[in-house]
C-alpha cells in the first residue's frame, strides 16, 4: 500500500490488515449485522464496509481512548502542528473582518462572553463527532449520518456539506472578483474608469481559480496543503499585527479623506473650510464630535441580535474535522481533540483581538467590513492595501481548504462503491470550480439564497448533525436516553434549531426591510 493513499480509496479490508478488491462496478450493500456483545458487556455493531470507510474492530481506540486509531485502508502521515494549521485556515473565514463590527454592537465584555460560549459549544460539538466516529470507526461524516439514519441520514449530511462549502467557496471568490481590482487599482493608482482588463474582476477570478485554487484543490490528500494553510494563517496575522498598530496611529476622531479636496491639495493649495461639524484641510475631514470615542462594556441596540448568528457560525470548520482527522498521524480521539482545541483557541484569541483592536480604534464609527473603515481614512495607505491583499491571500488559500469536504461528499453521495479514480478527483474538482465560478461572475445575486443555504446547513452540520448522530450512535446500554451526556445532546441539537430559526429570521427581515445587517462567520 502506497503511504499516501486517496481520500475516497474504497478498499475492503479483513482483520489481519489484508485488503481485497471490490472492483469498481460492483456494489455491495452495507447493511447492519446481529449485534454481538463486547468483553465489557456493551454492544458493537458488525456491518459490512463496501467503501472502505469503517475501520475493523482491532483498530477501534480502547476504553481510555490510548490506543491509535487506524483506518484500515489508509495510514495517516499529517503531523500535529499541520493538522492545526489545515483545520485553523478551515475556521478562519471572512468573518473576522465584521468582528469589530460586532463588538461595536455588543460592547466589550458581552462579545468576550458570546465569543467564549460559542468556542465551548464549537470543541464540544466536535468532542461529539469524535466520540461517535471512534464508537463505530468511521471517518466520514456522510457516513455517520448513514450509520445513524441509513440512506437519510447519509444524503441529509452530503447535501447540508456541499450546500454550506459551496456557499462558502462562493462568497470567498466574490470576495476576491470585487476587491481584487480595487486593490491593484490602488496601487498602480491607475483610473478606475479605464477598461483594463487586469482591473476586470471576472477576468481576475477565473486567473486565480485556474493558477492558484485548482492546482491545490487536485492533491490527493487534504494533509498536503497544511504548507498553504501555514501561509494563510500568516497571512491573517499580518492583518491581526496591521490592526493593533494602526490602533496606536489613527486618532479619535479619526480624519476622514476627502476625494474632492485631495485632488486640490495635490496642486498644492491649501484650503481651511471650518464649519460646526469638520475642518478640511488638504484632502482629510477633521472629526470634531467625539461623542462616539469610548469603548463600552455593554451595549444593547437594533443591531446587537444581528451580531448572535455572527459569533454562532464563527467557528465552522465541521465538514473538515473527520478528513483531517483521517490523516493525522497516530490519531487518537485525544489527540484529534487537541488538534481542533488548539486550533480553536488560536482562532478565538485572533477574533478577540481583530475585534478588539478594530474597535478601539473606530468605536462607533466602525463599519461592516473594518477594512473599509481604514480606507475612509486613506484609500491609497500603502500599509491597509499590503493587509487586504493579505486577506485575499488568504481567502483564496481557504478555497482548496473548503472544496475537499464537498468532492468527498459527492463521492459518498455518488461513487460510493467506486475506487480512487484520477479522472474522477479531476473531473470533480474542476466541475465544482467552474460552477462557482459561473455563479460568482454571471448570478453574483445568488449570494442572496447562499445566506439562506448558509443559516440552514450550518446550525445541522454545528449543532444539530452532531448531537443527533451521537444519540443514535452510541448504544443505550453504554449512555442510556436519560443520562446527561445525551440530554446535553439534545439540548445542543434544540439550540441549533433555535440558532437556525434566529438566521432565518433575520435574513427574512433584512429582505422585506431592504438592509443587509445579518451574516454568517465565514
Amino acid at each position: 500500500m502506497e503511504p499516501a493513499q486517496s481520500e475516497m480509496s474504497i478498499l475492503g479490508c479483513s482483520t489481519n490488515g489484508k485488503g481485497h478488491n471490490l472492483g469498481d462496478d460492483k456494489y455491495v450493500p452495507m447493511k447492519t449485522m446481529p449485534e454481538e456483545l463486547d468483553t465489557n458487556g456493551t454492544q458493537n455493531a458488525r456491518f459490512d464496509d463496501p467503501d472502505g470507510i469503517l475501520e475493523s474492530e482491532e483498530f477501534l481506540p480502547n476504553g481510555d481512548g490510548t490506543k491509535p486509531m487506524r483506518f484500515t485502508d489508509f495510514e495517516g502521515k499529517t503531523s500535529f502542528g499541520m493538522s492545526v494549521f489545515n483545520l485553523g485556515n478551515a475556521i478562519m473565514g471572512s468573518g473576522i473582518l465584521g468582528l469589530a463590527y460586532a463588538m461595536a454592537n455588543t460592547g466589550i465584555l458581552l462579545f468576550l462572553f458570546l465569543l467564549t460560549v460559542v468556542a465551548v459549544l464549537s470543541c464540544y460539538s466536535i468532542h461529539l463527532l469524535l466520540k461517535s466516529s471512534g464508537i463505530v470507526g468511521i471517518r466520514a461524516y456522510e457516513q455517520l449520518g448513514y450509520r445513524a439514519f441509513g440512506t437519510p441520514g447519509k444524503m441529509a449530511a452530503g447535501i447540508a456539506i456541499t450546500l454550506q462549502n459551496i456557499g462558502a467557496m462562493s462568497s470567498y471568490l466574490y470576495i476576491v472578483k470585487s476587491e481584487f481590482p480595487l486593490v491593484i487599482q490602488a496601487f498602480s493608482r491607475a483610473d478606475p474608469t479605464a477598461d483594463l482588463w487586469y482591473l476586470n474582476g471576472n477576468y481576475l477570478v477565473v486567473m486565480v481559480s485556474i493558477g492558484v485554487i485548482l492546482p491545490l484543490a487536485l492533491m490527493k490528500q487534504l494533509g498536503y496543503l497544511g504548507y498553504t494553510s501555514g501561509f494563510s494563517l500568516s497571512c491573517m496575522v499580518f492583518f491581526l499585527s496591521a490592526v493593533i498598530y494602526k490602533k496606536f496611529q489613527i486618532p479619535c476622531p479619526f480624519e476622514e479623506f476627502s476625494a474632492a479636496n485631495h485632488t486640490v491639495s495635490h496642486q498644492d493649495i491649501h484650503l481651511n473650510i471650518t464649519d460646526n461639524h469638520a475642518t478640511h484641510d488638504n484632502g482629510l475631514v477633521h472629526e470634531m464630535d467625539d461623542s462616539h470615542c469610548g469603548a463600552r462594556m455593554f451595549t444593547m441596540n437594533s443591531q446587537t441580535a444581528y451580531t448572535i448568528p455572527i459569533l454562532a457560525f464563527a467557528f465552522v470548520c465541521h465538514p473538515e474535522v473527520l478528513p483531517i482527522y483521517t490523516e493525522l498521524r497516530n490519531p487518537t480521539q485525544r489527540r484529534m481533540q487537541h488538534v481542533s482545541n488548539l486550533s480553536i483557541l488560536v482562532m478565538y484569541t485572533m477574533y478577540f483581538l481583530a475585534a478588539l483592536f478594530g474597535y478601539l480604534t473606530f468605536y462607533g464609527k466602525t463599519e461592516t467590513e473594518l477594512l473599509h473603515t481604514y480606507s475612509r481614512i486613506d484609500p491609497y495607505d500603502t500599509l491597509i492595501l499590503c493587509v487586504r491583499l493579505a486577506v485575499l491571500t488568504a481567502v483564496t488559500l481557504t478555497v482548496p481548504i473548503v472544496l475537499f469536504p464537498v468532492r468527498r461528499a459527492l463521492n459518498q453521495m455518488f461513487f460510493a462503491s467506486k475506487s480512487f479514480n484520477w479522472l474522477r478527483h479531476v473531473a470533480i474538482a474542476v466541475t465544482l470550480l467552474s460552477f462557482i465560478n459561473m455563479l460568482v461572475i454571471f448570478a453574483p445575486n445568488i449570494l442572496g439564497i447562499f445566506g439562506v443555504i448558509g443559516a440552514t446547513s450550518a446550525p445541522c452540520l454545528i449543532f444539530i448533525f452532531p448531537a443527533i448522530f451521537y444519540i443514535r450512535i452510541v448504544p443505550k446500554e453504554q449512555e442510556p436516553m436519560h443520562s446527561i451526556p445525551k440530554i446535553l445532546a439534545a439540548c445542543f441539537a434544540g439550540l441549533g434549531v433555535a440558532f437556525m430559526i434566529m438566521s432565518l429570521s433575520f435574513i427574512i427581515i433584512d429582505w422585506t426591510t431592504g438592509s443587509s445587517n445579518s451574516g454568517g462567520g465565514h
